[in-house]
């Protein structure tokens, strides 16, 4: 249980305790300076403690902002303190330097918590100060001051600020304005019976997944529940994490699971309409892998780019005359919502998903699905590309590194590009995403230009291998090399969906749906841990699996030596294969980091 130390003259009457103890606090009184010490130090080090003001006034809510988000070593608000226990010993530090003689800080501060936060942020500790906005927190000096502090709590409803506060600051339109006005209240709903956002997300997945059954039935009723399944599940993904926002449960687990479940959801639906189809007589699997490696591809051009410019040097590293313009466009009302929903996010792709499977067929659906979400891809990228050119800023080792580990390069690669070192560092500055391009186009399209069996596709994936092996040979620290990972999926992705599709027989598609979507969990994996600082997985890992060009390689291999139906079998025991040992460690890895209490974390950024 976390600790909470109340410092200075209790004032009689304050409700100071007890909010404290409402938020799960333990609450113990310190007489002064010396008390607080001897307190702190018998606190148990695997422990939350916070000092908080006797005098303080102020909403519940913003003690709850201050003292319980799980995200942060260190967080402050007027009148309290908390430290986690990665940060006690700084908490440690500056209340014994604090109760020496002189303290060494601002002694007109009234507040020992106050003081305490000043002694953190002048030893260069990272305080976290959540904006409070409308929300009080206030150590008033006189009876005066307290009652004009209690009345300004009093003007403001803090259960309304809190459940506003639920909602993502940035989503998008569909889902600000058909979901998040009711999903807010299922989220605190959820929250006053004890439910977990964990709880909501597997929810969420379990109702896609009955989705996704229901379009496999391939009837007209089927079609329409399966609709109705998405948009409920869509309603579950919003409250999960709003709930976690409503009540800061945040956790390393928890992002992980919403990220994966999004993914998983979408993909099993398109699986569950592709079955649908087939009942019905009409085979779409083809576009369902299409859909897939499209939407894929998009994420990884978005994951990139982010990563690629996350932390670039010099002044200006955020300006150019694209950003400029976004920046103009975003001064406007309409045109955000527009740009918004352009870009196709979730709530736009599952809502067109979900109203097409209804009232139109499969086919239909997907083609509605690959033209939106290729114009998309187009805008997105353009934009991205434009920005990169007039952007002076250097790119970090970090991102360099980032970006490395992203392209899920194997042994091949890796062993070939040490011999090409040299040759690489005479190549031009746009070499890399070129040769990653050119390689891609090469392999897939030989695969879709001439027959099954035939051995040019292997020619062509032995050509791929050595222009990734040279697009990788150097650091990607080019203005475009950002494009390299993404090429890279493009490439393994295409070849895979255009040799299932030449085998020409029954099953090849959908076990190549299977084998793509074990290889693209990988690496939506691979991102989700570059983004929760956890590092890229394990090298063996990526050996194992062969890395991005040896499984184009064994894929090209398998279509020359294989009749079709035995393509067919041995792409349904790669996938297997793949699904099985990625997962595996993949589990256990997101299990051990929850176990081990890693920094809790939870995507605010763009909409998937």
């Amino acid at each position: 249980m976390p600790t909470a130390i109340l410092t200075g003259q209790p004032v009689p009457g304050s409700s100071i305790e007890s909010e404290l103890r409402s938020l799960g606090f333990d609450v113990h009184h310190a007489a002064g300076a010396a008390d607080t010490e001897s307190l702190l130090a018998r606190v148990p080090g695997g422990e939350r403690v916070a000092l908080v003001d006797a005098r303080f006034v102020g909403h519940p809510h913003a003690l709850r902002l201050g003292l319980t988000d799980p995200r942060f070593p260190l967080s402050a608000i007027p009148g309290a303190v908390t430290a986690q226990p990665p940060a006690r010993q700084a908490l440690t530090r500056a209340m014994a330097r604090e109760n020496s003689a002189g303290g060494g800080t601002a002694l007109a501060v009234d507040s020992l918590a106050d003081r305490i936060a000043a002694a953190l942020d002048a030893d260069g500790a990272d305080v976290r100060r959540p904006p409070l906005g409308t929300l009080v927190a206030a150590v008033p000096a006189d009876p005066q001051a307290r009652n004009e502090a209690r009345q300004a709590v009093a003007a403001v409803d803090d259960e309304a600020v809190r459940l506003n506060s639920s909602v993502k600051a940035r989503d998008g339109f569909v889902t600000t304005h058909f979901i998040s006005p009711y999903s807010r209240y299922l989220a605190r709903w959820c929250a006053r019976r004890g439910l977990t956002p964990n709880q909501v997300t597997t929810a969420s997945l379990f109702t896609a997944l009955i989705a996704a059954g229901c379009a496999a039935t391939g009837t007209r009723a089927g079609f329409v529940a399966a609709g109705v399944l998405l948009i409920a599940s869509f309603v579950l993904d919003c409250a999960d994490g709003q709930l976690a926002r409503y009540s800061l449960q945040y956790s390393t687990l928890g992002a992980w699971l919403d990220a994966t479940f999004d993914r998983a959801k979408e993909y099993a639906y398109y699986a569950g309409l592709a079955l649908g189809a087939a009942r019905g007589g009409d085979d779409v699997w083809a576009l369902a892998l299409g859909a897939m490696v499209l939407q894929t591809c998009r994420h990884v051009v978005d994951f990139s780019f982010n990563e690629a410019n996350a932390d670039s040097t010099a002044a200006g590293a955020n300006t150019s005359p694209t950003a400029a313009l976004s920046n103009k466009l975003d001064s406007v009302g309409w045109t955000v919502w527009a740009r918004r929903m352009i870009v196709l996010p979730i709530g736009e792709r599952w809502a067109a998903i979900a109203v097409l499977t209804a009232l139109a067929t499969p086919r239909i659906t997907f083609y509605v699905l690959l033209i939106g979400c290729a114009f998309a891809a187009a805008y997105t990228s353009a934009g991205r590309v434009l920005r990169s050119l007039t952007r002076k800023a250097a790119r970090t080792g970090r991102a360099a590194k980032a970006l490395a580990d992203l392209t899920d390069s194997g042994p091949l690669a890796e062993a070939a590009a040490k011999g090409l070192a040299r040759t690489a560092d005479r190549l031009p500055g746009y070499a890399a995403p070129g040769l990653a391009l050119l390689g891609g186009v090469a392999v897939v399209a030989t695969g879709a230009l001439t027959d099954f069996g035939g051995p040019w596709p292997l020619v062509a994936a032995i050509v791929y291998v050595l222009t990734s092996a040279l697009a990788v040979a150097r650091p990607l620290m080019g203005v475009l090399d950002w494009l390299v990972p993404p090429f890279f999926r493009a490439a393994e992705y295409g070849t895979v969906l255009v040799l299932a599709a030449k085998a020409d027989v029954n099953g090849a598609l959908p076990a190549a749906f299977g084998l793509v979507a074990a290889v693209a969990y990988h690496h939506y994996d691979t991102v989700y841990r570059i983004r929760g600082d956890a590092g890229a997985p394990p090298q063996w890992l990526v050996r194992t699996v062969g890395g991005h060009e040896g499984r184009t390689l064994v894929i090209t291999v398998l279509a020359v030596l294989l009749t079709a139906t035995q393509f067919k079998v041995a792409l349904t025991v790669l996938a297997v294969a793949v699904a099985l040992v990625v997962l595996v460690e993949s589990i256990r890895f997101w299990v051990a980091a929850h176990k081990v209490g890693a920094p809790a974390v939870h995507d605010e950024g763009e909409p998937a």
